[in-house]
Protein backbone atom coordinates (compact mmCIF):
# COMPACT_ATOMS: atom_id res chain seq x y z
CA UNK A 1 0.00 0.00 0.00
CA UNK A 2 1.60 3.23 -1.13
CA UNK A 3 0.67 5.54 1.70
CA UNK A 4 3.37 7.78 3.07
CA UNK A 5 2.14 7.69 6.62
CA UNK A 6 -0.54 7.75 9.29
CA UNK A 7 1.02 10.97 10.56
CA UNK A 8 3.73 12.48 8.42
CA UNK A 9 4.44 13.09 4.77
CA UNK A 10 3.23 15.66 2.32
CA UNK A 11 2.98 16.33 -1.37
CA UNK A 12 3.21 19.26 -3.74
CA UNK A 13 -0.16 18.29 -5.24
CA UNK A 14 -2.72 16.98 -2.80
CA UNK A 15 -6.47 17.21 -2.22
CA UNK A 16 -8.00 16.90 1.24
CA UNK A 17 -10.72 14.21 1.16
CA UNK A 18 -13.11 13.99 4.10
CA UNK A 19 -15.49 11.00 4.10
CA UNK A 20 -18.09 11.89 6.73
CA UNK A 21 -21.34 10.15 7.61
CA UNK A 22 -23.42 12.47 5.42
CA UNK A 23 -21.17 13.70 2.58
CA UNK A 24 -17.87 13.54 0.77
CA UNK A 25 -15.91 16.81 0.92
CA UNK A 26 -12.90 17.81 -1.18
CA UNK A 27 -10.63 20.84 -0.66
CA UNK A 28 -7.61 21.90 -2.71
CA UNK A 29 -5.27 24.62 -1.44
CA UNK A 30 -2.22 26.30 -2.95
CA UNK A 31 0.28 28.85 -1.67
CA UNK A 32 -0.58 32.41 -2.71
CA UNK A 33 2.57 33.73 -1.01
CA UNK A 34 5.01 32.61 1.67
CA UNK A 35 2.54 33.74 4.35
CA UNK A 36 -0.83 33.07 2.72
CA UNK A 37 -2.73 30.06 1.42
CA UNK A 38 -5.24 30.19 -1.42
CA UNK A 39 -8.39 28.10 -1.67
CA UNK A 40 -8.33 26.85 -5.24
CA UNK A 41 -11.56 24.84 -5.24
CA UNK A 42 -13.80 22.68 -3.12
CA UNK A 43 -16.75 20.32 -3.59
CA UNK A 44 -19.35 18.68 -1.36
CA UNK A 45 -21.28 15.61 -2.49
CA UNK A 46 -24.04 14.11 -0.27
CA UNK A 47 -23.86 10.43 0.62
CA UNK A 48 -26.81 8.04 0.79
CA UNK A 49 -28.02 7.33 4.29
CA UNK A 50 -26.00 4.60 6.06
CA UNK A 51 -23.26 4.53 3.39
CA UNK A 52 -20.96 5.45 6.29
CA UNK A 53 -21.99 4.46 9.82
CA UNK A 54 -20.02 5.07 13.01
CA UNK A 55 -17.04 6.13 10.91
CA UNK A 56 -17.00 2.85 8.97
CA UNK A 57 -17.67 2.58 5.24
CA UNK A 58 -20.72 0.32 4.87
CA UNK A 59 -21.18 0.75 1.12
CA UNK A 60 -17.91 1.02 -0.75
CA UNK A 61 -19.69 1.49 -4.07
CA UNK A 62 -21.86 4.39 -2.83
CA UNK A 63 -18.89 6.17 -1.27
CA UNK A 64 -16.70 5.67 -4.35
CA UNK A 65 -19.50 7.02 -6.59
CA UNK A 66 -19.84 10.12 -4.41
CA UNK A 67 -16.07 10.69 -4.43
CA UNK A 68 -16.04 10.33 -8.22
CA UNK A 69 -18.86 12.87 -8.64
CA UNK A 70 -17.26 15.31 -6.20
CA UNK A 71 -13.87 15.08 -7.91
CA UNK A 72 -15.45 15.65 -11.33
CA UNK A 73 -17.26 18.73 -10.03
CA UNK A 74 -14.05 19.92 -8.35
CA UNK A 75 -12.43 20.24 -11.77
CA UNK A 76 -8.91 19.52 -10.53
CA UNK A 77 -6.14 17.75 -12.38
CA UNK A 78 -4.79 16.40 -9.08
CA UNK A 79 -5.65 12.80 -8.26
CA UNK A 80 -3.59 12.44 -5.07
CA UNK A 81 -5.55 12.71 -1.84
CA UNK A 82 -5.02 12.91 1.90
CA UNK A 83 -7.56 10.92 3.93
CA UNK A 84 -8.20 10.53 7.64
CA UNK A 85 -9.39 7.85 10.02
CA UNK A 86 -11.88 8.58 12.82
CA UNK A 87 -10.08 9.04 16.13
CA UNK A 88 -11.77 5.97 17.73
CA UNK A 89 -10.23 3.81 14.97
CA UNK A 90 -6.71 4.90 15.90
CA UNK A 91 -4.72 4.12 19.02
CA UNK A 92 -2.32 6.93 19.85
CA UNK A 93 0.28 7.03 22.58
CA UNK A 94 3.12 9.38 23.44
CA UNK A 95 6.36 7.74 24.54
CA UNK A 96 9.89 8.91 25.35
CA UNK A 97 12.94 7.48 23.61
CA UNK A 98 16.66 8.29 23.84
CA UNK A 99 17.65 11.19 21.61
CA UNK A 100 20.01 10.48 18.73
CA UNK A 101 18.64 7.08 17.72
CA UNK A 102 18.92 6.23 14.04
CA UNK A 103 15.57 5.74 12.30
CA UNK A 104 15.96 1.96 12.10
CA UNK A 105 16.73 1.80 15.83
CA UNK A 106 13.73 4.01 16.56
CA UNK A 107 11.44 1.78 14.49
CA UNK A 108 12.50 -1.25 16.56
CA UNK A 109 11.90 0.62 19.82
CA UNK A 110 8.52 1.93 18.64
CA UNK A 111 7.36 -1.54 17.62
CA UNK A 112 8.45 -2.92 20.98
CA UNK A 113 6.59 -0.16 22.86
CA UNK A 114 3.54 -0.46 20.63
CA UNK A 115 3.12 -4.14 21.55
CA UNK A 116 2.28 -3.01 25.09
CA UNK A 117 -0.56 -0.73 24.03
CA UNK A 118 -2.12 -2.37 20.96
CA UNK A 119 -4.63 -5.16 21.64
CA UNK A 120 -4.02 -6.73 18.21
CA UNK A 121 -1.19 -8.65 16.59
CA UNK A 122 1.35 -6.19 15.23
CA UNK A 123 0.97 -7.62 11.70
CA UNK A 124 -2.76 -6.73 11.78
CA UNK A 125 -2.12 -2.99 12.14
CA UNK A 126 -0.68 -0.05 10.26
CA UNK A 127 1.82 1.47 12.67
CA UNK A 128 3.48 4.85 12.39
CA UNK A 129 5.31 7.32 14.59
CA UNK A 130 6.38 10.94 14.60
CA UNK A 131 9.08 12.64 16.68
CA UNK A 132 7.48 15.66 18.35
CA UNK A 133 10.68 17.15 19.76
CA UNK A 134 12.78 16.97 22.89
CA UNK A 135 11.12 15.70 26.06
CA UNK A 136 10.08 18.49 28.45
CA UNK A 137 13.13 19.67 30.39
CA UNK A 138 15.51 17.16 28.79
CA UNK A 139 17.67 17.01 25.69
CA UNK A 140 18.59 13.39 26.31
CA UNK A 141 15.15 12.09 25.35
CA UNK A 142 12.66 12.85 22.57
CA UNK A 143 8.88 12.70 22.73
CA UNK A 144 7.45 10.36 20.10
CA UNK A 145 3.81 9.97 19.06
CA UNK A 146 2.81 6.44 18.06
CA UNK A 147 -0.33 5.87 15.96
CA UNK A 148 -1.77 2.48 15.05
CA UNK A 149 -4.93 1.33 13.31
CA UNK A 150 -6.35 -1.98 12.14
CA UNK A 151 -5.31 -2.52 8.52
CA UNK A 152 -8.88 -3.01 7.29
CA UNK A 153 -9.83 0.47 8.57
CA UNK A 154 -7.08 2.00 6.45
CA UNK A 155 -7.73 -0.28 3.46
CA UNK A 156 -11.47 0.60 3.31
CA UNK A 157 -10.76 4.30 2.83
CA UNK A 158 -7.93 3.64 0.38
CA UNK A 159 -10.18 1.31 -1.63
CA UNK A 160 -12.96 3.93 -1.83
CA UNK A 161 -10.52 6.55 -3.14
CA UNK A 162 -8.95 4.13 -5.62
CA UNK A 163 -12.35 2.95 -6.88
CA UNK A 164 -13.04 6.61 -7.71
CA UNK A 165 -9.78 6.84 -9.67
CA UNK A 166 -7.81 8.68 -7.00
CA UNK A 167 -4.59 7.79 -5.19
CA UNK A 168 -4.37 7.82 -1.39
CA UNK A 169 -1.05 9.37 -0.51
CA UNK A 170 -1.49 10.34 3.15
CA UNK A 171 -3.55 8.78 5.95
CA UNK A 172 -4.11 11.13 8.87
CA UNK A 173 -6.24 11.03 12.02
CA UNK A 174 -9.42 13.14 11.88
CA UNK A 175 -8.75 14.88 15.20
CA UNK A 176 -5.20 15.86 14.15
CA UNK A 177 -6.32 17.16 10.76
CA UNK A 178 -9.15 19.21 12.30
CA UNK A 179 -6.67 20.77 14.73
CA UNK A 180 -4.47 21.83 11.79
CA UNK A 181 -7.43 23.76 10.37
CA UNK A 182 -8.35 25.07 13.82
CA UNK A 183 -4.86 26.59 14.15
CA UNK A 184 -5.76 28.92 11.26
CA UNK A 185 -8.79 30.11 13.24
CA UNK A 186 -6.98 30.40 16.56
CA UNK A 187 -4.33 32.64 15.02
CA UNK A 188 -7.07 35.23 14.41
CA UNK A 189 -8.43 35.20 17.97
CA UNK A 190 -7.42 37.99 20.41
CA UNK A 191 -3.77 37.42 21.39
CA UNK A 192 -3.97 34.29 19.18
CA UNK A 193 -5.82 32.57 22.02
CA UNK A 194 -2.71 32.34 24.21
CA UNK A 195 -3.49 31.06 27.69
CA UNK A 196 -7.18 30.74 26.81
CA UNK A 197 -9.36 27.66 27.14
CA UNK A 198 -11.06 27.12 23.77
CA UNK A 199 -13.79 24.61 22.99
CA UNK A 200 -13.93 23.30 19.44
CA UNK A 201 -17.42 21.83 18.97
CA UNK A 202 -18.05 19.89 15.77
CA UNK A 203 -21.71 18.98 15.21
CA UNK A 204 -22.17 16.70 12.23
CA UNK A 205 -25.02 14.51 11.04
CA UNK A 206 -24.65 11.82 13.72
CA UNK A 207 -22.11 12.95 16.30
CA UNK A 208 -21.11 15.97 18.34
CA UNK A 209 -17.38 16.05 19.03
CA UNK A 210 -16.06 18.39 21.72
CA UNK A 211 -12.34 19.12 21.89
CA UNK A 212 -11.05 21.53 24.54
CA UNK A 213 -7.67 23.13 23.99
CA UNK A 214 -5.32 25.33 25.96
CA UNK A 215 -2.24 26.68 24.21
CA UNK A 216 -2.76 24.13 21.40
CA UNK A 217 -2.74 21.20 23.82
CA UNK A 218 -5.84 19.01 23.96
CA UNK A 219 -6.94 18.91 27.60
CA UNK A 220 -10.27 17.14 27.06
CA UNK A 221 -12.25 15.43 24.32
CA UNK A 222 -15.64 13.75 24.19
CA UNK A 223 -18.07 12.43 21.59
CA UNK A 224 -21.80 12.02 21.97
CA UNK A 225 -24.64 10.89 19.72
CA UNK A 226 -26.28 14.15 18.66
CA UNK A 227 -26.43 15.73 15.23
CA UNK A 228 -28.33 17.07 12.26
CA UNK A 229 -29.98 13.73 11.50
CA UNK A 230 -32.30 14.39 14.46
CA UNK A 231 -33.63 17.47 12.67
CA UNK A 232 -33.97 15.52 9.41
CA UNK A 233 -35.97 12.83 11.24
CA UNK A 234 -38.27 15.50 12.72
CA UNK A 235 -38.83 16.96 9.23
CA UNK A 236 -39.62 13.51 7.79
CA UNK A 237 -42.05 12.75 10.63
CA UNK A 238 -43.83 16.13 10.55
CA UNK A 239 -44.19 16.50 6.79
CA UNK A 240 -44.70 12.87 5.80
CA UNK A 241 -41.42 12.60 3.88
CA UNK A 242 -38.81 9.89 3.55
CA UNK A 243 -35.52 10.59 5.29
CA UNK A 244 -33.88 11.28 1.90
CA UNK A 245 -36.66 13.70 0.87
CA UNK A 246 -36.40 15.48 4.22
CA UNK A 247 -32.62 15.82 3.90
CA UNK A 248 -32.94 17.22 0.37
CA UNK A 249 -35.62 19.71 1.47
CA UNK A 250 -33.46 20.77 4.43
CA UNK A 251 -30.46 21.38 2.18
CA UNK A 252 -32.47 23.34 -0.41
CA UNK A 253 -34.41 25.45 2.13
CA UNK A 254 -37.69 24.37 0.52
CA UNK A 255 -39.67 23.61 3.67
CA UNK A 256 -43.06 25.05 4.75
CA UNK A 257 -43.21 28.44 6.48
CA UNK A 258 -43.87 26.91 9.89
CA UNK A 259 -40.64 24.87 9.74
CA UNK A 260 -38.53 27.50 11.44
CA UNK A 261 -40.90 28.02 14.37
CA UNK A 262 -42.02 24.42 14.84
CA UNK A 263 -38.83 22.44 14.16
CA UNK A 264 -35.72 24.51 13.49
CA UNK A 265 -35.89 26.75 16.55
CA UNK A 266 -36.43 23.83 18.99
CA UNK A 267 -33.53 21.98 17.36
CA UNK A 268 -31.27 25.04 17.75
CA UNK A 269 -32.28 25.22 21.41
CA UNK A 270 -31.27 21.55 21.70
CA UNK A 271 -27.88 22.40 20.19
CA UNK A 272 -27.39 25.09 22.83
CA UNK A 273 -28.42 22.68 25.60
CA UNK A 274 -26.13 19.87 24.37
CA UNK A 275 -23.11 22.20 24.13
CA UNK A 276 -23.85 23.53 27.62
CA UNK A 277 -24.09 19.98 28.99
CA UNK A 278 -20.84 19.03 27.28
CA UNK A 279 -19.07 21.94 28.99
CA UNK A 280 -20.51 20.88 32.36
CA UNK A 281 -19.06 17.38 31.80
CA UNK A 282 -15.73 19.06 31.09
CA UNK A 283 -15.85 21.13 34.29
CA UNK A 284 -16.82 18.20 36.50
CA UNK A 285 -14.15 15.85 35.11
CA UNK A 286 -11.16 18.25 35.01
CA UNK A 287 -9.62 20.97 37.14
CA UNK A 288 -10.94 23.65 34.75
CA UNK A 289 -13.95 25.77 35.66
CA UNK A 290 -14.33 28.03 32.64
CA UNK A 291 -14.13 28.17 28.85
CA UNK A 292 -13.09 31.43 27.19
CA UNK A 293 -14.21 30.80 23.62
CA UNK A 294 -16.35 28.34 21.64
CA UNK A 295 -15.78 27.60 17.93
CA UNK A 296 -18.62 25.76 16.18
CA UNK A 297 -17.97 23.58 13.13
CA UNK A 298 -19.72 20.81 11.22
CA UNK A 299 -22.90 20.88 9.17
CA UNK A 300 -25.10 22.13 12.04
CA UNK A 301 -22.89 25.20 12.54
CA UNK A 302 -24.22 26.65 9.26
CA UNK A 303 -27.71 27.20 10.72
CA UNK A 304 -28.12 30.99 10.90
CA UNK A 305 -28.15 32.20 14.49
CA UNK A 306 -27.05 28.95 16.12
CA UNK A 307 -23.88 30.66 17.41
CA UNK A 308 -25.97 33.27 19.26
CA UNK A 309 -28.10 30.56 20.86
CA UNK A 310 -25.02 28.62 22.01
CA UNK A 311 -23.46 31.82 23.35
CA UNK A 312 -26.65 32.75 25.21
CA UNK A 313 -27.00 29.29 26.73
CA UNK A 314 -23.35 28.93 27.78
CA UNK A 315 -22.50 32.60 28.42
CA UNK A 316 -19.33 32.04 26.38
CA UNK A 317 -18.26 34.02 23.29
CA UNK A 318 -19.10 31.77 20.32
CA UNK A 319 -18.17 31.95 16.65
CA UNK A 320 -18.74 29.81 13.58
CA UNK A 321 -15.59 28.21 12.18
CA UNK A 322 -14.19 29.50 8.90
CA UNK A 323 -10.63 28.25 8.32
CA UNK A 324 -10.57 30.08 4.97
CA UNK A 325 -11.18 33.56 6.40
CA UNK A 326 -7.56 34.66 6.02
CA UNK A 327 -7.01 32.97 2.66
CA UNK A 328 -7.01 34.25 -0.89
CA UNK A 329 -9.79 32.74 -3.02
CA UNK A 330 -9.49 31.62 -6.61
CA UNK A 331 -12.06 32.74 -9.16
CA UNK A 332 -13.57 29.24 -9.04
CA UNK A 333 -14.75 29.80 -5.44
CA UNK A 334 -17.98 31.69 -4.79
CA UNK A 335 -17.57 33.63 -1.52
CA UNK A 336 -21.28 33.47 -0.63
CA UNK A 337 -21.39 29.67 -1.02
CA UNK A 338 -18.13 29.31 0.88
CA UNK A 339 -19.47 31.34 3.81
CA UNK A 340 -22.24 28.74 4.15
CA UNK A 341 -20.08 25.67 3.55
CA UNK A 342 -16.91 26.60 5.47
CA UNK A 343 -17.90 25.19 8.91
CA UNK A 344 -18.40 21.74 7.34
CA UNK A 345 -15.02 21.85 5.58
CA UNK A 346 -12.73 21.95 8.64
CA UNK A 347 -11.47 18.39 8.30
CA UNK A 348 -11.07 18.55 4.50
CA UNK A 349 -9.16 21.84 4.93
CA UNK A 350 -6.87 20.31 7.55
CA UNK A 351 -6.14 17.40 5.22
CA UNK A 352 -5.49 19.76 2.29
CA UNK A 353 -2.88 21.53 4.46
CA UNK A 354 -0.84 18.32 4.43
CA UNK A 355 0.57 19.27 1.01
CA UNK A 356 2.64 21.93 2.80
CA UNK A 357 4.26 19.51 5.28
CA UNK A 358 8.01 19.47 5.13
Amino acid sequence: MDISSLLGGGSKALIGLDISSSAVKLVELSEASSKQYRLERYAIEPLPRDAVTDGNISSLEAVADAIRRAWKRLGSGTRQVALALPAPSVITKKIFLPAGLREVEMEVQVESEANQYIPFAIDEVNLDFQVLGYAPGSEEEVEVLIAASRKEKVEDRVAAAEAAGLKALVMDVESFASLAAFNLIQSRLPEAGKGKVIAMVDIGAQMMKVTILRDQNVVYSREQAFGGNLLTQDIARNYGMSFEEAEAAKRSNSLPENFEHDLLRPFMDSVGLEVSRALQFFFTSTQFNQVDHIVLSGGCAVIPGVDQIVSSRTQVTTEVANPFAGMALSQKVRPKSLATDAPALMLACGLALRRFDA
